[in-house]
């Protein structure tokens, strides 16, 4: 993809899929008109539409050809596209707001510290700053149910580790590139560890097994390891503890 290349984008996927690319990387305005423009396309009910999803700067559409011609559909996404600025655009409607108990560094996440010297910063302020970060579900990917979520100040814009750490567990908060991972099961990572949480991403003895979903906005409140502990004893739905609230706005 050459430098001058215009956005949106709208290219063919396969004999039944569409992607609109809104830049080249990930920001916040292309975020926000990726989930703004998928919500947007949800709401059109359009009859062969089959299934839509949004990455950290595109949308997905998957239509069934039987029932709406590739032409149909190109020239109704290009109508919208047209009809407003979708960098702009008002995320969609349902978000929730999640605060969520997290350990810190201790051997729970034993490269907090490691993660504050990239970012040039003290231990207790890289917690601090981490911990009043209010983050966007920036997409989900990679593992059931897992969110990228961003951004971070550009402090944290950190480099991914040059070797893998083995393992870390589920509900582990991992950082680079200014943005977290929670992961939603035990998986090896090129992230670091720089959080713990009791967070259930994947709980699939649910009705609705994601918690979460893009466009949601996530907060991870520091609390020591007794407290986390405690919520692992008495906390069994999955939650960690975590409060949840409708954005309203």
């Amino acid at each position: 993809m050459t430098t001058d290349t215009k956005f949106p984008l709208l290219r063919t996927v396969g004999l039944d899929g569409l992607l609109v690319t809104f830049a080249q990387t990930m920001s916040e305005p292309s975020n926000r008109a990726a989930l703004a423009f998928r919500g947007a396309v949800e709401e059109q009910q359009i009859d062969g539409v089959l299934e839509t999803s949004a990455s950290l700067a595109s949308a997905f559409i998957r239509f069934n050809p039987s029932s709406l011609s590739h032409h149909d559909i190109e020239e109704l996404l290009r109508a919208m596209l047209d009809s407003r600025d979708w960098y702009a655009a008002p995320l969609p409607a349902g978000r929730r707001f999640w605060k969520v108990p997290t350990v810190y560094g201790t051997d729970l996440a034993p490269q907090l510290e490691d993660a504050a010297l990239a970012a040039g910063l003290s231990t207790a302020d890289a917690i601090d700053r981490l911990s009043q970060s209010r983050v966007r579900v920036l997409t989900i990917g990679f593992a059931p149910g897992q969110p990228y979520l961003g951004p971070l100040g550009p402090e944290f814009n950190i480099p991914r580790l040059k070797e893998l750490t083995p393992m870390v567990p589920e509900g582990a908060l991992v950082l680079a590139i200014s943005q977290f991972v929670l992961f939603s099961g035990p998986t090896p990572t090129g992230w670091r560890h720089v959080g713990q949480t009791a967070f259930r991403c994947f709980r699939p003895d649910m009705e609705q097994s994601f918690a979460l979903n893009p466009g949601d906005e996530m907060q991870f409140i520091s609390v020591s390891r007794e407290e986390l502990e405690d919520i692992r004893r008495t906390c069994t739905d999955g939650s960690g503890g975590a409060s949840c609230k409708e954005i309203t706005a």
